[in-house]
């Protein structure tokens, strides 16, 4: 399949901008923007490519449901609800700390659609079990997958956010307006 990956996002022209920090055991990586199942598709192009194979990633719990949620658990997603409160950052940081290895993949927007902030799950997964962040962008305009050096949350969530929408504002989704341009606005 890594083959067939590699010859699909050659033949569509995208690059690879940035290395992954495989000596990381654990960090939470964060994808976006996320504004059509295209990313889905070039993400596990991607995955493949940079034998990306340990990381895991959550979906929406409808994902997981009939003959794909199969296909979708042995990529590496497990489901989550998304519109009940469940403490889902404490058991994700539960998962980081009882795991000695353990690299989440999830959008910060949480959604296709265009969002009025980011969700803040990310944040307090990565401070809660002590893992930098690692941020990874499609740009649609330029076929460019662009992937960041880590970092560590600083505790000062409002200039971590700043510093996230700034990275990921001039990257153009596949709808670019849907992408995070216009959060700027509301940390600036």
């Amino acid at each position: 399949m890594r083959v067939c990956w590699n010859l699909f996002l050659w033949l569509r022209g995208w690059s690879i901008r940035g290395e992954f920090p495989y000596q990381l055991k654990k960090c939470v990586v964060i994808v976006a923007p996320h504004t059509s199942s295209w990313d889905f598709i070039i993400g596990l192009a991607v995955r493949s490519r940079l034998r990306l194979y340990h990381i895991r990633f959550m979906g929406k719990d409808a994902l997981f449901r009939g003959p794909l949620g199969f296909i979708f658990r042995k990529l590496g997603g497990f489901p989550v609800d998304r519109f009940h409160k469940n403490n889902m950052v404490e058991q994700v940081a539960g998962l980081f700390n009882t795991n000695d290895s353990f690299v989440l993949a999830l959008s910060p927007e949480g959604t296709r659609k265009k969002v009025d902030r980011l969700r803040t799950g990310f944040y307090h997964i990565a401070v809660k079990a002590g893992v930098p962040i690692v941020m990874a962008g499609f740009d649609f305009g330029k076929k460019e997958i662009s992937i960041a050096p880590p970092f560590y949350p600083t505790g000062n969530m409002d200039a971590d956010l700043n510093m996230i929408i700034g990275h990921y504002a001039s990257l153009k989704g596949k709808i670019p307006e849907q992408g995070l341009a216009h959060l700027l606005r509301t940390f600036a």
